[in-house]
């Protein structure tokens, strides 16, 4: 069963959310499950979404031993990759992790993503597999692309509330991502004149700036129009 938490929104929107992910995460991709967990400006992290119960028992069991593929990638900032769960060489590192999953779960190779967005690390997404065996060449680009789609789903959510999503086109995306605030818009229109930069840039550099202070995406568009918040080439 696909879990969802953390949301602070209605099941319906978590229901929602939790298919997104993964749609993303899942489907054309050589896995059988995973995990997104978040990280937040004080570095806590906290499990997001999981596939199914195996993935839920990863991300514990990583939390809980502050060890693992997932905590190597949030702190690194690289891609961690696990081709034999059951190859003491590559797993090595994390011993009692390893020894762990052996235990308790059926799982063969472990792929964790740092989720990166602009120079803002979002999170991690955790895959893993039954059976040993890396990834193919296409795999690791269908990987890289369900990456960073997983990553503006993740800061969508984090910086949009619910009741200003606006309405979905076919696909179940935001139209815009930026609802039906007017001072998003404006706000958009602002920061691209001061970056120079396309409207689809200067919209996910605010996404990533609001991620980054923990605040509503609202919020950081509403102190642009009121010139409090002016964005530079070197703001993170």
């Amino acid at each position: 069963m696909t879990r969802a938490v953390l949301l602070g929104s209605r099941d319906a929107d978590q229901r929602a959310l939790a298919e997104r992910l993964r749609r993303a995460c899942v489907d054309g991709l050589d896995v059988d499950g995973a995990a997104v967990s978040v990280l937040t400006a004080k570095t806590a992290r906290a499990t997001l979404f999981s596939t199914d119960p195996t993935a839920d028992l990863l991300e514990e069991l990583q939390f809980s031993l502050n060890d693992g593929v997932c905590i190597e990638a949030a702190t690194s900032g690289a891609p961690v990759m696990v081709s034999d769960m059951h190859h003491g060489t590559e797993t090595e590192r994390w011993p009692v992790f390893a020894a762990a999953v052996a235990e308790r779960a059926t799982v063969g190779a472990l792929f964790a993503l740092p989720l990166q967005w602009g120079a803002v690390n979002v999170g991690v997404l955790d895959l893993y597999r039954v059976r040993p065996g890396g990834l193919t060449v296409a795999g690791c680009a269908d990987l890289l692309r369900a990456v960073d789609i997983v990553a503006l789903l993740v800061i969508d959510r984090l910086t949009v509330p619910a009741e200003a999503a606006g309405r979905e086109d076919a696909d179940g995306w935001p139209e815009g991502g930026s609802g039906t605030h007017d001072e998003v818009h404006q706000a958009t229109g602002m920061v691209l004149a001061q970056l120079g930069v396309d409207c689809v840039v200067a919209l996910s550099r605010m996404r990533a700036y609001a991620f980054a202070e923990q605040r509503l995406l609202v919020e950081i568009a509403r102190d642009v129009v009121a010139r409090r918040l002016r964005f530079t080439e070197d703001m993170s």
